[in-house]
């Protein structure tokens, strides 16, 4: 086993045990940090697997930014109310069906998978983009359109958040 493969294993490892940690924590705090450590890890593989712009982007993106929000926003939330409160009590039987299906579908995946995919050819002028200068001729040209909408839709997203939380003074 060469040293990338151990790290992917050890890494995936490290994903799935602390995203099973993320949601069997009863302390909100507890599980943040355990989505850090999650969100970590995929920034490891993402790494390992030679693609330092998505891994750039996980660290600085959703470890950096997203997951400091959410701290704020669980140490400002009454989470004593929340927990009291009776939590999705009645869904064990949509949990356990998705699952399933979620499970059915990593096998058929990795069964799918067994063979080994062809490699891409090089281009024809003998230089490959950077994996950074692809994504972004990607995002920016082929998916302009897209990448534009999804950030309008995080805009209202944003807008409407803070809209929700103002106290109203009637």
């Amino acid at each position: 086993m060469t040293l990338p493969q151990a790290t992917f294993l050890i890494l995936s490892a490290t994903a799935l045990l602390s995203s099973v940690m993320v949601i069997t924590r009863r302390n909100v705090v507890h599980s943040a940090i355990w989505l850090i450590v999650a969100l970590l890890s995929v920034g490891g593989i993402y790494l390992v697997l030679q693609a330092e712009f998505l891994f750039a982007v996980q660290i600085i993106l959703y470890v950096g930014g997203i997951m400091v929000l959410f701290l704020f926003v669980l140490l400002l939330v009454n989470v004593d109310v929340a927990m009291r409160q009776a939590l999705f009590s009645r869904q064990w039987g949509v949990a356990l069906g998705t699952a399933i299906l979620l499970l059915a579908e990593l096998v058929y995946g990795l069964w799918r998978g067994q063979a080994q995919p062809a490699i891409a050819a090089a281009p024809a002028s003998g230089v490959s983009p950077g994996n950074t200068q692809a994504v972004g001729m990607a995002l920016y040209q082929k998916y302009m359109l897209p990448v534009e909408l999804a950030s309008l839709l995080l805009l209202v997203a944003m807008v409407g958040a803070v809209i929700m939380t103002q106290k109203r003074f009637e």
